[in-house]
């Protein structure tokens, strides 16, 4: 079967300069698992092509089930010497999290959270606009 990661674990990036950093928490120990086999820095290198000019460092993390990745040269200069209309390392968790991984064993489900329940927003949305 082939997913994304997101069915898998979270994310929280940041940058600092040109280069951005990538946490994926794993929801649980089978995901860990998972993705610990399944998401090198070659891969994260491979799945951001051009936009990472620099090197890809993984860091494990077992105790919080995660991996941290440090993607160096991947804003484009950095701050105002980029002229990406985005140049946030946060945009590039959430291009990480969409990176397709082969689950061969079966036994490994999705563990995606559930969506938390806002339809208590329908009525101010629809008070503020009707």
């Amino acid at each position: 079967m082939r997913t994304q990661l997101r069915d898998f674990c979270g994310y929280r990036a940041g940058d600092k300069g040109d280069t951005s950093d990538v946490a994926l928490f794993a929801y649980d120990d089978a995901g860990y698992e998972l993705i610990l086999r399944e998401v090198t820095a070659e891969r994260v290198k491979e799945h951001f092509g051009s936009l990472v000019r620099g090197e890809v460092v993984r860091y494990e993390a077992a105790n919080v089930r995660a991996l941290n990745f440090v993607l160096r040269g991947a804003l484009g200069g950095g701050g105002p010497r980029s002229l990406r209309s985005d140049n946030l390392g946060k945009s590039l968790g959430g291009a990480l999290v969409r990176m397709e991984i082969d689950v061969l064993d079966r036994s490994v489900t999705p563990a995606r959270r559930p969506r938390p329940d806002v339809s208590w927003a329908d009525t101010i949305i629809a008070a503020r606009v009707g």
